[in-house]
Protein backbone atom coordinates (compact mmCIF):
# COMPACT_ATOMS: atom_id res chain seq x y z
CA UNK A 1 0.00 0.00 0.00
CA UNK A 2 1.38 3.72 -0.77
CA UNK A 3 2.90 5.72 1.75
CA UNK A 4 -0.36 7.54 1.66
CA UNK A 5 -3.16 6.14 0.22
CA UNK A 6 -5.25 8.62 0.21
CA UNK A 7 -3.61 10.61 -2.92
CA UNK A 8 -3.22 7.42 -4.05
CA UNK A 9 -7.10 7.05 -5.07
CA UNK A 10 -7.78 10.82 -5.54
CA UNK A 11 -4.90 10.97 -8.42
CA UNK A 12 -7.23 8.58 -10.46
CA UNK A 13 -8.33 10.42 -13.64
CA UNK A 14 -11.52 12.93 -12.45
CA UNK A 15 -11.88 11.10 -8.78
CA UNK A 16 -10.85 14.21 -6.92
CA UNK A 17 -13.11 16.31 -8.77
CA UNK A 18 -16.36 14.24 -8.93
CA UNK A 19 -15.49 13.77 -4.90
CA UNK A 20 -15.27 17.60 -4.84
CA UNK A 21 -18.44 18.10 -6.15
CA UNK A 22 -20.23 15.61 -4.13
CA UNK A 23 -18.67 17.45 -1.09
CA UNK A 24 -20.48 20.70 -1.97
CA UNK A 25 -23.67 18.73 -3.32
CA UNK A 26 -24.39 16.70 -0.21
CA UNK A 27 -23.63 19.58 2.31
CA UNK A 28 -27.29 20.78 2.37
CA UNK A 29 -27.54 16.75 4.63
CA UNK A 30 -25.63 18.51 7.73
CA UNK A 31 -28.00 22.27 6.91
CA UNK A 32 -31.11 21.70 5.75
CA UNK A 33 -32.57 19.78 9.42
CA UNK A 34 -31.02 21.91 11.89
CA UNK A 35 -31.75 25.01 9.34
CA UNK A 36 -35.08 24.20 9.26
CA UNK A 37 -35.41 23.32 13.03
CA UNK A 38 -33.82 27.30 14.07
CA UNK A 39 -35.80 28.56 11.30
CA UNK A 40 -39.38 27.23 12.57
CA UNK A 41 -38.91 27.70 15.97
CA UNK A 42 -37.59 31.06 16.06
CA UNK A 43 -40.71 31.90 13.50
CA UNK A 44 -43.33 29.67 15.49
CA UNK A 45 -41.87 29.57 19.10
CA UNK A 46 -42.17 25.92 19.74
CA UNK A 47 -39.33 23.20 19.38
CA UNK A 48 -41.96 20.41 18.81
CA UNK A 49 -43.31 22.36 15.81
CA UNK A 50 -39.96 22.35 14.14
CA UNK A 51 -38.97 19.29 14.78
CA UNK A 52 -42.24 17.88 13.02
CA UNK A 53 -41.41 19.86 10.04
CA UNK A 54 -38.23 18.48 9.92
CA UNK A 55 -39.33 15.11 10.41
CA UNK A 56 -41.61 15.90 7.53
CA UNK A 57 -38.33 16.82 5.28
CA UNK A 58 -36.49 13.83 6.24
CA UNK A 59 -39.56 10.94 5.79
CA UNK A 60 -40.19 12.07 2.65
CA UNK A 61 -36.54 12.03 1.75
CA UNK A 62 -36.27 8.15 3.05
CA UNK A 63 -39.61 7.19 1.60
CA UNK A 64 -38.62 8.42 -1.69
CA UNK A 65 -34.53 8.44 -2.40
CA UNK A 66 -34.33 4.54 -2.37
CA UNK A 67 -36.63 4.52 -5.48
CA UNK A 68 -35.05 7.70 -6.93
CA UNK A 69 -31.54 5.54 -6.60
CA UNK A 70 -33.18 3.03 -8.11
CA UNK A 71 -34.13 4.91 -11.17
CA UNK A 72 -30.56 5.93 -11.04
CA UNK A 73 -28.83 2.60 -11.40
CA UNK A 74 -31.23 1.99 -14.41
CA UNK A 75 -31.22 5.16 -16.43
CA UNK A 76 -27.70 6.95 -15.05
CA UNK A 77 -27.03 9.42 -12.52
CA UNK A 78 -27.85 12.85 -14.71
CA UNK A 79 -30.65 11.82 -16.24
CA UNK A 80 -32.73 11.05 -13.38
CA UNK A 81 -30.75 13.79 -10.73
CA UNK A 82 -31.45 16.69 -13.09
CA UNK A 83 -34.74 17.49 -12.58
CA UNK A 84 -34.84 16.41 -9.07
CA UNK A 85 -32.30 19.05 -8.30
CA UNK A 86 -34.87 21.81 -9.89
CA UNK A 87 -37.77 20.02 -7.64
CA UNK A 88 -35.95 19.99 -4.62
CA UNK A 89 -34.40 23.55 -5.19
CA UNK A 90 -38.42 24.87 -5.43
CA UNK A 91 -39.33 22.60 -2.40
CA UNK A 92 -36.99 24.07 0.24
CA UNK A 93 -36.99 27.55 -1.06
CA UNK A 94 -40.82 27.78 -1.05
CA UNK A 95 -40.70 26.22 2.78
CA UNK A 96 -38.79 29.04 3.28
CA UNK A 97 -40.50 31.59 2.02
CA UNK A 98 -43.71 30.01 3.58
CA UNK A 99 -42.32 30.21 7.19
CA UNK A 100 -41.18 33.72 6.44
CA UNK A 101 -44.53 34.25 5.99
CA UNK A 102 -46.37 32.82 8.61
CA UNK A 103 -48.26 30.12 6.79
CA UNK A 104 -49.86 26.89 8.72
CA UNK A 105 -48.10 24.23 9.57
CA UNK A 106 -49.83 22.12 7.09
CA UNK A 107 -48.62 24.16 4.47
CA UNK A 108 -44.63 23.84 5.88
CA UNK A 109 -45.27 20.02 5.70
CA UNK A 110 -46.31 19.79 1.68
CA UNK A 111 -43.24 22.10 1.15
CA UNK A 112 -40.70 19.86 3.56
CA UNK A 113 -42.47 17.04 2.16
CA UNK A 114 -41.21 17.96 -1.84
CA UNK A 115 -37.93 19.10 -1.02
CA UNK A 116 -37.11 16.23 1.12
CA UNK A 117 -38.45 13.80 -1.38
CA UNK A 118 -37.21 14.68 -4.39
CA UNK A 119 -33.26 15.09 -2.90
CA UNK A 120 -31.01 12.64 -3.87
CA UNK A 121 -28.58 10.66 -1.82
CA UNK A 122 -24.96 12.59 -3.50
CA UNK A 123 -22.76 10.66 -0.84
CA UNK A 124 -24.41 7.36 -2.10
CA UNK A 125 -23.81 8.29 -6.22
CA UNK A 126 -20.02 9.26 -5.34
CA UNK A 127 -19.44 6.42 -3.46
CA UNK A 128 -20.56 4.26 -6.79
CA UNK A 129 -18.40 6.13 -8.76
CA UNK A 130 -15.74 4.96 -6.60
CA UNK A 131 -16.51 1.88 -6.48
CA UNK A 132 -16.84 1.74 -10.80
CA UNK A 133 -12.87 3.42 -10.61
CA UNK A 134 -11.49 0.88 -8.17
CA UNK A 135 -11.73 -2.46 -8.60
CA UNK A 136 -9.23 -3.28 -6.37
CA UNK A 137 -10.87 -4.25 -2.38
CA UNK A 138 -7.84 -2.51 -0.29
CA UNK A 139 -8.27 0.86 -2.20
CA UNK A 140 -11.89 1.01 -2.16
CA UNK A 141 -11.84 0.39 1.42
CA UNK A 142 -9.55 4.05 1.74
CA UNK A 143 -11.99 5.87 -1.11
CA UNK A 144 -14.93 4.84 1.09
CA UNK A 145 -13.26 6.14 4.15
CA UNK A 146 -12.34 9.02 2.48
CA UNK A 147 -15.89 9.70 1.42
CA UNK A 148 -16.91 8.96 4.99
CA UNK A 149 -14.18 11.13 6.03
CA UNK A 150 -16.10 14.20 3.70
CA UNK A 151 -19.21 13.10 5.33
CA UNK A 152 -17.97 14.14 8.75
CA UNK A 153 -16.27 17.26 7.88
CA UNK A 154 -19.78 18.41 5.96
CA UNK A 155 -21.27 17.60 9.30
CA UNK A 156 -18.15 20.17 10.66
CA UNK A 157 -19.14 23.06 8.54
CA UNK A 158 -22.64 22.52 8.11
CA UNK A 159 -23.92 23.08 11.31
CA UNK A 160 -21.55 25.85 12.30
CA UNK A 161 -22.39 27.45 9.30
CA UNK A 162 -26.20 26.73 9.32
CA UNK A 163 -26.20 28.11 13.20
CA UNK A 164 -24.39 31.01 11.91
CA UNK A 165 -26.45 32.09 9.71
CA UNK A 166 -30.27 31.51 11.01
CA UNK A 167 -28.72 33.28 14.78
CA UNK A 168 -27.02 35.98 13.01
CA UNK A 169 -28.31 37.13 9.81
CA UNK A 170 -31.46 35.92 9.54
CA UNK A 171 -33.73 32.82 10.78
CA UNK A 172 -34.16 31.46 7.08
CA UNK A 173 -30.90 32.40 6.23
CA UNK A 174 -29.20 28.72 6.53
CA UNK A 175 -31.73 26.89 4.44
CA UNK A 176 -31.17 29.56 1.55
CA UNK A 177 -27.45 29.24 1.75
CA UNK A 178 -27.87 25.27 1.82
CA UNK A 179 -29.83 25.49 -1.41
CA UNK A 180 -27.82 27.82 -2.86
CA UNK A 181 -24.64 25.69 -2.52
CA UNK A 182 -25.68 21.99 -2.87
CA UNK A 183 -27.33 22.91 -5.43
CA UNK A 184 -24.32 24.69 -7.19
CA UNK A 185 -21.90 21.93 -6.02
CA UNK A 186 -24.81 18.75 -7.53
CA UNK A 187 -24.79 20.63 -10.84
CA UNK A 188 -21.18 20.08 -10.77
CA UNK A 189 -20.73 16.57 -9.77
CA UNK A 190 -24.33 16.24 -12.60
CA UNK A 191 -21.82 17.42 -15.51
CA UNK A 192 -19.17 15.36 -14.78
CA UNK A 193 -20.24 12.56 -17.22
CA UNK A 194 -16.62 11.00 -17.88
CA UNK A 195 -16.82 9.21 -13.99
CA UNK A 196 -20.80 8.48 -14.00
CA UNK A 197 -20.73 4.72 -13.65
CA UNK A 198 -22.62 2.99 -16.46
CA UNK A 199 -25.93 1.65 -16.29
CA UNK A 200 -25.74 -1.96 -15.60
CA UNK A 201 -28.90 -3.94 -15.76
CA UNK A 202 -30.35 -7.09 -13.42
CA UNK A 203 -29.48 -9.39 -16.05
CA UNK A 204 -25.28 -7.87 -16.91
CA UNK A 205 -22.77 -10.45 -16.35
CA UNK A 206 -21.04 -10.31 -12.75
CA UNK A 207 -17.27 -8.87 -13.78
CA UNK A 208 -14.65 -12.03 -12.74
CA UNK A 209 -12.61 -9.77 -10.32
CA UNK A 210 -15.99 -9.45 -8.27
CA UNK A 211 -15.99 -12.96 -7.83
CA UNK A 212 -12.77 -13.58 -7.08
CA UNK A 213 -12.95 -15.71 -4.22
CA UNK A 214 -16.25 -16.47 -3.98
CA UNK A 215 -18.77 -19.25 -3.86
CA UNK A 216 -20.21 -20.29 -7.73
CA UNK A 217 -22.00 -17.09 -9.52
CA UNK A 218 -26.11 -17.28 -8.33
CA UNK A 219 -28.19 -15.76 -11.02
CA UNK A 220 -28.18 -11.40 -10.05
CA UNK A 221 -31.58 -10.64 -8.13
CA UNK A 222 -33.75 -8.48 -9.68
CA UNK A 223 -35.85 -7.26 -6.72
CA UNK A 224 -35.49 -4.28 -4.57
CA UNK A 225 -31.75 -4.06 -2.78
CA UNK A 226 -34.07 -3.93 0.61
CA UNK A 227 -35.00 -7.59 0.10
CA UNK A 228 -31.03 -9.00 0.17
CA UNK A 229 -30.57 -10.89 3.03
CA UNK A 230 -28.91 -8.89 5.72
CA UNK A 231 -30.15 -5.68 4.24
CA UNK A 232 -33.05 -5.21 6.52
CA UNK A 233 -31.19 -5.47 9.47
CA UNK A 234 -28.21 -3.20 8.47
CA UNK A 235 -30.96 -0.51 7.53
CA UNK A 236 -32.22 -0.85 11.12
CA UNK A 237 -29.00 -0.19 12.78
CA UNK A 238 -28.60 2.73 10.74
CA UNK A 239 -32.20 3.91 12.13
CA UNK A 240 -30.56 3.89 15.27
CA UNK A 241 -27.21 5.84 14.33
CA UNK A 242 -30.09 8.26 12.95
CA UNK A 243 -31.95 8.70 16.18
CA UNK A 244 -28.81 9.32 17.66
CA UNK A 245 -27.62 12.09 15.20
CA UNK A 246 -30.95 13.46 15.23
CA UNK A 247 -31.69 13.57 18.99
CA UNK A 248 -28.45 15.24 20.14
CA UNK A 249 -28.95 18.41 17.06
CA UNK A 250 -31.90 19.12 18.76
CA UNK A 251 -30.92 19.03 22.27
CA UNK A 252 -27.40 20.56 21.68
CA UNK A 253 -29.45 23.44 20.30
CA UNK A 254 -31.88 23.85 23.03
CA UNK A 255 -28.94 22.84 25.87
CA UNK A 256 -27.17 25.81 23.95
CA UNK A 257 -29.97 28.13 24.88
CA UNK A 258 -30.70 27.59 28.03
CA UNK A 259 -26.83 28.04 29.08
CA UNK A 260 -27.97 31.64 26.72
CA UNK A 261 -25.56 30.69 23.87
CA UNK A 262 -27.52 29.42 21.16
CA UNK A 263 -25.17 31.00 18.99
CA UNK A 264 -22.55 28.02 19.82
CA UNK A 265 -24.51 25.43 19.47
CA UNK A 266 -23.50 24.80 15.67
CA UNK A 267 -19.46 25.08 17.46
CA UNK A 268 -20.21 22.37 20.00
CA UNK A 269 -21.88 19.98 17.42
CA UNK A 270 -19.14 20.58 15.08
CA UNK A 271 -16.77 19.12 17.53
CA UNK A 272 -19.24 15.94 17.26
CA UNK A 273 -18.36 15.64 13.23
CA UNK A 274 -14.58 16.79 14.02
CA UNK A 275 -13.97 13.81 16.05
CA UNK A 276 -15.91 11.49 13.71
CA UNK A 277 -13.54 12.96 10.62
CA UNK A 278 -10.19 12.67 12.40
CA UNK A 279 -11.12 8.67 13.72
CA UNK A 280 -12.31 8.03 10.22
CA UNK A 281 -9.43 9.28 8.19
CA UNK A 282 -7.26 7.26 10.50
CA UNK A 283 -9.69 4.22 10.37
CA UNK A 284 -9.70 4.45 6.53
CA UNK A 285 -5.75 4.63 5.65
CA UNK A 286 -4.81 0.91 7.67
CA UNK A 287 -5.69 -1.98 5.66
CA UNK A 288 -7.61 -4.08 8.17
CA UNK A 289 -7.85 -7.92 8.25
CA UNK A 290 -10.64 -8.85 10.43
CA UNK A 291 -14.18 -9.52 9.39
CA UNK A 292 -16.06 -6.22 8.11
CA UNK A 293 -18.83 -7.73 10.11
CA UNK A 294 -17.14 -8.31 13.33
CA UNK A 295 -15.55 -4.62 12.82
CA UNK A 296 -18.71 -3.31 12.63
CA UNK A 297 -20.26 -4.50 15.62
CA UNK A 298 -16.95 -3.80 17.61
CA UNK A 299 -17.33 -0.02 16.21
CA UNK A 300 -21.37 0.14 16.58
CA UNK A 301 -20.70 -0.67 20.83
CA UNK A 302 -17.89 2.02 20.79
CA UNK A 303 -20.32 4.19 19.44
CA UNK A 304 -23.02 3.73 22.37
CA UNK A 305 -20.64 3.39 25.33
CA UNK A 306 -19.26 7.19 23.87
CA UNK A 307 -22.60 8.69 23.58
CA UNK A 308 -23.67 7.35 27.55
CA UNK A 309 -20.95 9.91 28.10
CA UNK A 310 -23.98 12.69 27.85
CA UNK A 311 -24.67 11.86 31.26
CA UNK A 312 -21.97 13.72 32.14
CA UNK A 313 -22.81 17.13 30.74
CA UNK A 314 -23.09 20.04 32.90
CA UNK A 315 -21.59 23.16 30.35
CA UNK A 316 -21.07 23.87 27.21
CA UNK A 317 -17.67 22.90 27.47
CA UNK A 318 -18.13 19.34 28.86
CA UNK A 319 -20.68 18.95 25.81
CA UNK A 320 -18.12 19.83 23.12
CA UNK A 321 -15.98 17.64 24.92
CA UNK A 322 -18.31 14.68 25.06
CA UNK A 323 -19.59 15.13 21.73
CA UNK A 324 -15.90 14.98 20.53
CA UNK A 325 -15.05 11.98 22.40
CA UNK A 326 -18.58 10.28 21.25
CA UNK A 327 -17.99 11.20 17.57
CA UNK A 328 -14.85 8.82 17.14
CA UNK A 329 -16.85 5.87 17.13
CA UNK A 330 -19.15 7.31 14.47
CA UNK A 331 -17.33 7.35 10.70
CA UNK A 332 -15.84 3.94 11.48
CA UNK A 333 -19.13 2.85 12.20
CA UNK A 334 -20.15 4.44 8.67
CA UNK A 335 -17.20 3.09 6.79
CA UNK A 336 -17.86 -0.63 7.93
CA UNK A 337 -21.93 0.23 7.17
CA UNK A 338 -21.38 0.98 3.62
CA UNK A 339 -19.02 -1.66 3.15
CA UNK A 340 -21.21 -4.39 3.74
CA UNK A 341 -23.88 -2.83 1.49
CA UNK A 342 -21.62 -3.64 -1.05
CA UNK A 343 -21.02 -7.46 -0.06
CA UNK A 344 -25.04 -7.84 0.56
CA UNK A 345 -26.13 -6.62 -2.98
CA UNK A 346 -25.38 -7.25 -6.62
CA UNK A 347 -23.42 -4.39 -8.43
CA UNK A 348 -26.44 -2.96 -10.28
CA UNK A 349 -28.00 -2.77 -7.05
CA UNK A 350 -25.09 -0.36 -5.62
CA UNK A 351 -26.75 3.07 -5.47
CA UNK A 352 -29.95 1.57 -4.23
CA UNK A 353 -28.30 -0.56 -1.46
CA UNK A 354 -26.36 2.43 -0.44
CA UNK A 355 -29.26 4.99 -0.49
CA UNK A 356 -31.59 2.54 1.98
CA UNK A 357 -28.55 2.79 4.34
CA UNK A 358 -28.10 6.87 4.53
CA UNK A 359 -32.33 7.03 3.97
CA UNK A 360 -32.60 4.47 7.16
CA UNK A 361 -30.30 7.03 8.31
CA UNK A 362 -32.45 10.02 7.80
CA UNK A 363 -35.72 8.10 9.09
CA UNK A 364 -33.70 7.94 12.31
CA UNK A 365 -33.15 11.38 12.52
CA UNK A 366 -36.09 12.13 11.78
CA UNK A 367 -37.58 9.95 14.74
CA UNK A 368 -34.96 11.44 17.22
CA UNK A 369 -35.85 14.78 16.20
CA UNK A 370 -39.32 14.80 16.72
CA UNK A 371 -39.12 12.41 20.11
CA UNK A 372 -36.13 14.89 21.13
CA UNK A 373 -38.18 18.28 20.66
CA UNK A 374 -41.15 16.34 22.27
CA UNK A 375 -38.93 15.36 25.31
CA UNK A 376 -37.23 18.79 25.76
CA UNK A 377 -40.56 21.22 25.78
CA UNK A 378 -41.61 18.81 28.17
CA UNK A 379 -38.80 18.25 30.58
CA UNK A 380 -35.34 20.50 28.80
CA UNK A 381 -32.66 19.47 26.97
CA UNK A 382 -30.74 16.83 29.04
CA UNK A 383 -34.50 14.73 28.37
CA UNK A 384 -33.38 15.06 24.80
CA UNK A 385 -29.91 13.62 25.59
CA UNK A 386 -31.95 10.80 27.15
CA UNK A 387 -33.06 9.98 23.77
CA UNK A 388 -29.78 10.45 22.06
CA UNK A 389 -28.46 7.85 24.37
CA UNK A 390 -31.08 5.22 23.81
CA UNK A 391 -30.48 5.79 19.76
CA UNK A 392 -27.23 4.59 20.61
CA UNK A 393 -27.26 1.56 22.62
CA UNK A 394 -30.07 0.36 20.42
CA UNK A 395 -27.80 0.60 17.04
CA UNK A 396 -25.35 -1.77 19.22
CA UNK A 397 -27.86 -4.12 19.83
CA UNK A 398 -28.74 -4.35 16.37
CA UNK A 399 -26.01 -4.52 15.24
CA UNK A 400 -24.86 -7.53 17.50
CA UNK A 401 -28.06 -9.29 16.46
CA UNK A 402 -27.62 -8.73 12.87
CA UNK A 403 -23.60 -9.71 13.07
CA UNK A 404 -24.52 -13.93 11.67
CA UNK A 405 -26.34 -12.83 9.06
CA UNK A 406 -24.10 -10.11 7.83
CA UNK A 407 -20.96 -12.62 8.31
CA UNK A 408 -22.59 -14.38 5.01
CA UNK A 409 -21.57 -13.22 1.68
CA UNK A 410 -22.97 -14.01 -1.83
CA UNK A 411 -21.78 -14.49 -5.38
CA UNK A 412 -22.69 -11.36 -6.68
CA UNK A 413 -21.63 -9.35 -4.39
CA UNK A 414 -18.23 -7.20 -4.11
CA UNK A 415 -15.65 -9.09 -2.18
CA UNK A 416 -14.63 -8.02 1.96
CA UNK A 417 -13.20 -5.08 2.44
Amino acid sequence: MPRNPYLDVLRLPGAATFSAAGFFARLPMSMVGISTVLMVQALYGSYATAGRVSAVLVVAQAVVAPQIARLVDRAGQRRVMVPMLVTTTAGLLGLAVAAVLGAPEWVLWVLAAVGGASQGSYGSMSRARWSHAVPEAGRLHTAYAWESALDELVFVVGPVLATLLATGVTSWAGLAVAVGVGGAGAAWFLSQRRTEPPVRSGSSPVPTAELAGQPAAVAPPTGSAIRMPGMPLLALVFVGMGVMFGSSDVATVAFAEEQGAKGQAGLVLGCFALGSMLAGLGYGARHWLSPLSRRFAITACALAVGVTLFLLVENLLVLAAVMFVAGIGIAPTLINGNALVQALVAPHQLTEGLTWVGTSLGVGVSVGSWLAGVRIDAAGSHAGFFVTMAGGWACAVLALVALPVLSKKRAYAAADV
